[in-house]
C-alpha cells in the first residue's frame, strides 16, 4: 500500500480538525459537497489527494479560507517531493499533532459553548492549575 504525501496527510488532518471543530459527522460534510462518508474518511486520512475545486467546496462548507488548510505545514512536509514507485513515509502518525485529537477538539468545542466570557475564563484558569500539578 502506498503512502500518503506528507501535504495530502496534513491538508486531510486540518479537513478533519476543522469538520469535527464545526461538530460535523463525515457524513454532513460529504453530503454538502456530494460525496459520501467513505470518500472524505480518505481525503481526511490523506489516502486520497484532494483536488483545488473540492478544496474549495470544503472551504466553503467549513467556513475557512482556503489557505486554512495549508497553515502549519512544517517546511519537511511543503518541500518533500515523492519518487517515481518510491512513496515517502510519513514523518508521524496523524494523531501525534494534539490540535488534531478528538478528545482536544470535543474540548475546545465545549469550551466554546460556554455563553459566559467570565466562565470561560474561570474554566481557563482551573484547567491550567491542574496542569501545574
Amino acid at each position: 500500500m502506498a503512502v500518503s504525501h506528507p501535504v495530502d496527510t496534513h491538508v486531510g488532518n486540518r479537513l478533519r480538525q476543522r469538520r469535527a471543530l464545526l461538530g460535523m459527522s463525515q457524513t454532513d460534510l460529504g453530503k454538502a459537497v456530494g460525496l459520501t462518508f467513505q470518500q472524505v474518511q480518505k481525503y481526511e486520512r490523506g489516502f486520497n489527494r484532494v483536488s483545488s475545486s473540492r478544496l474549495f467546496e470544503f472551504a466553503k462548507v467549513l467556513d475557512v479560507p482556503v489557505a486554512h488548510f495549508f497553515e502549519g505545514m512544517d517546511a519537511a512536509a511543503a518541500g518533500a517531493k515523492r519518487k517515481p514507485g518510491r512513496p515517502k513515509a510519513n514523518a508521524r502518525p496523524a494523531d501525534a499533532d494534539l490540535n488534531t485529537k478528538r478528545e482536544t477538539l470535543e474540548l475546545v468545542r465545549a469550551y466554546y459553548k460556554i455563553r459566559s466570557k467570565s466562565l470561560r475564563t474561570k474554566t481557563l484558569d482551573l484547567i491550567e492549575a491542574l496542569a501545574k500539578d
